[in-house]
């Protein structure tokens, strides 16, 4: 891409073409206690590229990374073995691109991948159809219920027991749609909270949102939860941030779920700081033209030979502004096809299996920890691969910031996700993946029991 700098005459027309007197009228609805308005303290004006390059490796130096400890966390960033062939392939010239092609007669290749994409998603989710992924879990959580505003003319979503950043993200949104989210705060407890969902679905209830397994590793009952919001004219909305979880669990759409999303960086997509991730978004197919993003579709051409194309996009790209259904649908297509190819190379049995690991280390894990004085074992009634230790009397914040200098990343505090809840302070969530190793239990299990003691 050219850099092509504007001048002064340039930005003038601009702005006088919107009407804007000047650049600082554009951002005029940020706050202003939220705008710097001095230089960063600390931080010259100016430093040379080898200065700039020698201080930010300090900096990355303080950083103790996946790679280099015992690693327990989880909540809906997993640390999983990418097979080396994921990175050789998706870094081919024909497929090295993070964008959704618009020309379908020259990327035949990416299309068709981002159909066996779709493919994939919609079996694992159960669901009649998939679109080709969205930007992240959390944004596909909102587009949902958004979704399912626009199905039922509903507003008033109620939201169980999913990740606190899910529902923040959603919240957010809500504030300019006027929709009004209802969540349910979890508590401490092997129950996983099905009654105190449903005791708050009405008739005025559009959705109700549920994680699977929540985000203390608990395994709701869907299929209860899907009846009680079907009963009242509710969709059931599943978000799944583990997706090798459905190697072994039913699947979502199996169990009643009308809409089912998620966030897919667990296969294929390295941890990566946090990012880029990716959405992953699957409804019934009577729902098709409500779903957002874009599908692609199989045809043939003039010549009848098979090919692929972009069949549905209804985004505010393709058409007007207020018919879009969706504005944050941003497809992350290199890492859908780094998801798709870890899947082709796993396959349905090879998928059960990495989850019977997952699932067998962590149960291997959680007797372990749950056997040290002090450490109560919330998921008594199962888990997948992650579950919540309480430690009574201590702050699991503190606990997990210690295991850090002793060089482990022993699992992520309640109290971080849920601050203005008390009770959530003294839980720890783990994640024990098929990267963890007997030797990173023992070594995990002793620290704790000695920072406990």
């Amino acid at each position: 891409m050219r850099y092509l700098p504007l001048t002064e005459t340039d930005r003038s027309a601009m702005l006088e073409k919107i009407g804007a007197s000047d650049i600082d009228a554009l951002f005029a609805d940020v706050p202003a206690e939220a705008l710097q308005k001095t230089p960063i303290a600390g931080l010259p004006l100016h430093a040379s590229e080898m200065a700039v390059e020698r201080h930010m490796k300090r900096l990355a130096a303080q950083n103790l990374s996946a790679a280099d400890a015992p690693f327990f966390l989880g909540a809906g960033a997993y640390r999983h073995h990418v097979p080396a062939t994921v990175d050789h392939i998706i870094q081919r010239g024909e497929f090295l691109t993070a964008y959704t092609p618009y020309q379908p007669e020259i990327a035949q290749g990416t299309l068709q991948v981002l159909f066996e994409f779709q493919t994939q998603v919609a079996r694992m989710f159960g669901t009649d159809i998939a679109n080709a992924s969205m930007y992240d879990g959390s944004t596909a959580c909102w587009e949902a219920i958004a979704m399912a505003g626009r199905i039922t003319k509903k507003s008033r979503a109620v939201i169980g027991a999913i990740h606190p950043h899910y529902l923040a993200t959603s919240q957010t949104m809500a504030r300019f749609t006027g929709d009004t989210l209802v969540p349910v705060t979890p508590v401490l407890s092997a129950d996983a909270g099905e009654d105190a969902v449903i005791a708050e679905i009405d008739e005025t209830t559009s959705a109700v949102v549920v994680q699977y397994p929540d985000i203390l590793g608990r395994i709701p009952d869907l299929q209860k939860i899907a009846d009680a919001a079907h009963e009242k004219g509710a969709l059931l909305i599943t978000v799944v941030t583990e997706p090798v979880a459905l190697g072994l669990l039913e699947s979502p759409g199996s169990l009643g779920s009308d809409v089912v999303v998620g966030e897919g960086q667990s296969l294929g997509v390295g941890l990566n700081f946090g990012g880029p991730y990716l959405g992953l978004f699957g409804a019934r197919e009577k729902y098709t033209r409500q779903m957002p993003g874009r599908l692609c579709g199989e045809t043939v051409d003039a010549d009848g030979k098979r090919g692929f194309v972009l069949t549905l996009s209804t985004r505010e790209q393709h058409i007007r502004r207020e018919k879009a259904t969706s504005n944050i649908c941003t497809n992350s297509g290199l890492c859908a096809l780094a998801f798709s190819i870890h899947m082709t190379l796993l396959g349905g049995e090879g998928l059960g299996k990495l989850a019977a690991i997952n699932h067998a280390r962590a149960a291997h894990a959680a007797k372990r920890l749950g056997a040290i004085k002090g450490v109560e074992l919330v998921n008594t009634g199962g888990f997948f691969n992650e579950f919540t230790l309480r430690l009574p009397g201590h702050d699991a914040r503190e606990i997990a910031f210690r295991l850090t200098k002793r060089g482990i990343l022993g699992g992520v505090s309640m109290g971080r996700l849920f601050p203005d809840h008390d009770e959530m302070g003294e839980g720890l969530l783990v994640c024990v993946t098929e990267t963890v190793s007997d030797e990173d239990i023992g070594l995990f299990a002793d620290a704790l029991e000695e920072e406990l003691a």
